[in-house]
């Protein structure tokens, strides 16, 4: 019985195996039938050229079956066709687009709406409509050559198009242009700014040719007439401290007759004041034919003489001078010459000799130039008086040397800005902080210098300086040295007493300058240059002194 079981158990096993490969191959039978049963029952399209077939199920693989029935170029055409289709609508996107923002484009517009009627007219042609998309028999090569030659003409026409105005479409592109675009201006004007710097500092500094016209004619006159313009003895009024005594140290003939003219105009008693005009050698005679042809109005007195005078003023006594004339200054210009370019501006202001003259250094000596005063008041020769300027005698500078009007403001014109604070002398003794004031119009108490030893403070610190470690000469003229003398011993003036900036601010006020005892054109755009402000320039040309007969031959153009 057990055997008959087992027997029978592995009969049923064999049956059920043979059946279900039956059951397999039936199914695959089947299925192959019905796939030969759809391919060969479905209709053919016969549009070849409906680019709007479906991609999907039984049109797909009919599609496919068609494709290895028909005429293999006919693959080709429909992909040149489809190329040409989708250039057209990128152009067509590109004319919308700048359609919509408006863009002064309108020659781009005509093309790429002409690029897209030449994609459309291809196609249209009778030729290649004929043979290419309307003919269900095969496609003559010459022809599609042809047709695929005109449509890559035209797709590589809208390319170079489409690249060219990309930029007026990409805002990337267009932020990253603009950003080009402002750094190139950026630099050109850092150029045009350092440019105009050194040529209006060339300007400035070189002699123009009406005041050396005017030089010239003065010494002509000289020549020609010297026994009418013999030195006279010194007068007892320049040594009199009860009178107004003013200091002017320039080589420019018209602008101190400008400061003397202005000065007595204004004053309300001009027979008490005097004027002591110190120039250099070259100039001496000029400065005094000039005032010999027109004197001094109102009766005020004019001094004139020339630094070599003043024998004193030697370079064993003059620390300026010794180290002008040392080797190691002299090497310090030398290497500032070669080190900078020659377009920066502040490298050659310093290498100006204008600026190792010593006309800029006498300020530092007036006690000794003058020794009888008690009061003196230096004004420089690019000012114009505007008011009676007596009330400076009667201030109270209690016990201080200098009366000027300080300039800070802010964090601007301090210590810091004139003077190297690294250095350890200058760390510990000033503070950086401190407000700076400036030359153009200071009134000097000489008593008090004397007692402050204010010379010998100057002498200290320029013999410090040697190197240029402290400050550097010429960069800002003298007023580094002059903060320093006169440190903690300067009086603050109202501001009304001198106005800065006539030579080279143009938007000063002019209720300020009307308000002004004092006017100071400071900067290189002096009055008597052609670069001058126009807005301030007649409040000085109304005191020159048009009708001399030299200013009048010179040009001056007044």
């Amino acid at each position: 019985m057990a055997v008959s079981s087992r027997g029978t158990r592995g009969g049923s096993s064999l049956r059920g195996f043979f059946s279900y490969r039956i059951f397999i191959s039936a199914m695959f039978s089947l299925l192959f039938i019905a796939t030969l049963s759809v391919l060969f029952t479905t209709n053919p399209s016969t549009e070849n050229d409906n680019t709007d077939l479906p991609t999907t199920g039984n049109a797909y693989v009919h599609r496919t079956f068609l494709a290895l029935k028909s005429d293999p170029l006919r693959t080709r055409v429909d992909l040149i066709h489809q190329q040409a289709k989708d250039h057209i609508s990128l152009v067509n996107a590109y004319a919308a687009y700048a359609r919509k923002l408006k863009l002064d484009i309108s020659r781009q517009l005509k093309m790429f709406d002409e690029l897209a009627g030449n994609f459309s007219d291809i196609s249209l042609k009778p030729t290649y409509r004929a043979s290419l998309f309307e003919s269900d028999g095969l496609i003559d090569e010459d022809v599609l050559r042809q047709f695929e030659k005109e449509v890559k003409d035209r797709v590589k026409i809208a390319r170079m198009m489409i690249v060219e105005a990309k930029e007026n479409y990409d805002t990337q592109l267009k932020i990253q242009k603009l950003k080009d675009t402002i750094f190139a201006v950026n630099e050109s004007l850092a150029k045009a700014k350092k440019n105009g710097a050194l040529a209006s500092l060339i300007s400035a500094k070189s002699v123009p040719k009406s005041l050396h016209c005017l030089a010239m004619r003065l010494m002509g006159e000289k020549i020609s007439n010297p026994d009418k313009y013999r030195d006279e003895s010194p007068r007892p009024e320049f040594e009199d401290p009860s009178l107004y005594h003013y200091a002017i140290f320039s080589d420019n003939v018209i602008a101190v007759s400008v400061v003397v003219r202005s000065v007595v105009k204004n004053a309300a008693e001009p027979w008490k004041h005097v004027f002591h005009v110190v120039t250099n050698r070259m100039n001496v005679a000029a400065m005094k034919v000039w005032f010999k042809m027109r004197p001094v109005e109102g009766g005020a007195f004019l001094e004139i003489k020339s630094v070599e005078e003043f024998t004193f003023l030697n370079s064993s006594y003059v620390p300026v001078l010794r180290q002008v004339e040392s080797a190691k200054i002299h090497q310090h210009y030398i290497e500032n010459q070669a080190d900078k370019v020659a377009n920066d501006a502040r490298d050659l202001k310093l290498r100006n000799a204008k600026y190792l003259s010593m006309l800029d250094y006498l300020q530092f000596y007036l006690p000794e130039m003058y020794p009888k005063l008690r009061t003196i008041l230096l004004l420089d020769d690019d000012v114009v008086v505007q008011k009676d300027l007596t009330g400076l005698w009667k201030i109270d500078l209690e016990g201080k040397v200098n009366g000027a009007v300080e300039i800070c403001f802010g964090s601007f014109h301090r210590y810091s800005q004139y003077v190297n604070f690294s250095h350890p002398l200058i760390k510990e003794t000033f503070n950086p902080k401190a407000c700076a004031w400036t030359y153009g119009m200071n009134i000097f108490d000489l008593d008090a210098w004397k007692r402050e030893k204010c010379t010998e403070h100057y002498h200290y610190w320029q013999n410090k300086n040697e190197d240029q470690s402290i400050w550097k000469s010429g960069t800002s003229g003298t007023l580094p040295p002059g903060l320093i003398t006169f440190y903690s011993t300067t009086k603050s003036l109202d501001k009304s007493w001198h106005v800065l900036g006539l030579g080279y601010n143009p938007s000063i006020s002019m209720d300020e300058i009307n308000n002004a005892a004092v006017i100071h054109y400071n900067g290189n755009m002096k009055p008597w240059l052609d670069i001058a402000l126009n807005q301030y320039k007649n409040l000085w040309t109304k005191y020159v002194d048009s009708d001399m007969e030299f200013v009048q031959m010179c040009n001056f153009g007044l």
